[in-house]
């Protein structure tokens, strides 16, 4: 657990002891478990790790993502030998579809790759023919990535936007990283990748679809993408979701880019509440035009967050959020 004395796996590089307590941009300490389960669409046994080193306005799973701070509770810190053993007798009792890797999501895990790579250890010594996965947003450091690569069966890889404006307001954090990320990927570990993916929010991220989509062809069009269709959920409560036409027409883009294994899944079409188009047409320069990034921005400014471009390593509120934590349903 050397890495977490001074921690730089993410991007932030907080340099925070969080063995000592210090916490940095992702509020963690050791590896806690929110919650495992085994799937048979994946063919994996899936570990929820609590944290994660961006503040997403659009996640799904925002009380495990910004733990602590939402105050809910969870299983907490699992030796890597308890869950491993855990997972060889939840497998043995499974009765579905085999299970082919122990694959960590969160929040994001990179930010406990350490005990990723402890679990991995365990495997071996426990006799399991398991590989280990990794979902992420693909906010590690360079040194990171290298070792997800060489640790990793699976990666799903999900590019949030393609611009740096839209990326910022969305999760709080810079794009380049994540850019550099999929390429080293796609150049070291293509037969690793499972899916790169991106969230489709209509007047959101839906404008980067196409750039994504020619970025990713750029590299080598057999990639697998997937468009996952929105869901109102956390402080984008009530934007709406894409329609199925708008979704279908994406994935026509993303073929004309020259990516040649494109789905889609998810669809729920609301209305932009009038209060967010107002407060996006204010914010319209402080992401140079980019309206975009100015209506993903305006769901946050509207929580209380005061950077704009958000940037999350500077942020005065960082250590309470107002973004992230909000329960919207309860201020409308």
């Amino acid at each position: 657990m050397e890495d977490l004395d001074s921690c730089r796996l993410c991007e932030w590089r907080c340099g925070a002891d969080r063995l000592r307590g210090e916490r940095g941009v992702c509020r963690v300490g050791r590896a806690e478990v929110a919650a495992t389960m085994c799937s048979g669409t994946l063919a994996s046994y899936i570990v929820t790790l609590l944290g994660c080193c961006y503040r997403c306005l659009h996640c799904n799973a925002y009380r495990i993502s910004q733990y602590p701070d939402p105050g809910w509770h969870y299983a907490g810190y699992v030796p890597a030998a308890v869950l491993v053993a855990d997972a060889r007798e939840r497998i043995a009792a499974y009765g579905g579809r085999r299970i082919r890797t122990i694959t960590f999501t969160g929040g994001d895990p990179i930010i406990h790759l350490p005990y990723i790579e402890e679990v991995a250890g365990e495997v071996t010594r426990q006799g399991l023919d398991l590989g280990i996965g990794i979902s992420t947003g693909g906010f590690a450091t360079e040194a990171t990535m290298a070792r997800i690569v060489d640790l990793c069966r699976t990666i799903t890889l999900e590019i949030k936007a393609r611009s740096d404006p839209i990326h910022r307001a969305l999760t709080g954090a810079p794009v380049g990283p994540v850019l550099r990320n999929a390429e080293y990927l796609v150049h070291e570990g293509r037969d690793r990748i499972r899916v790169f993916r991106t969230v489709v929010i209509p007047g959101m991220t839906d404008s980067e679809v196409g750039a994504i989509a020619a970025f990713i062809a750029a590299l080598d069009p057999t990639v697998p993408y997937r468009l996952i269709g929105f869901r109102p959920n956390n402080v984008l409560y009530y934007h709406p979701g894409p329609s199925k036409e708008q979704m279908e027409h994406l994935c026509a883009v993303c073929r004309e880019a020259g990516l040649e294994d494109v789905a889609w899944s998810g669809y729920y079409p609301e209305a932009v509440p009038d209060e967010v188009a107002a407060e996006a047409a204010r914010l319209t320069a402080a992401y140079e035009g980019d309206l975009g990034a100015a209506l993903t921005a305006a769901y946050a400014a509207a929580c209380g967050c005061p950077t704009h471009p958000r940037d999350c390593g500077a942020c005065p509120l960082r250590d309470r959020c107002p973004a992230t934590l909000r329960e919207p349903w309860h201020g409308r």
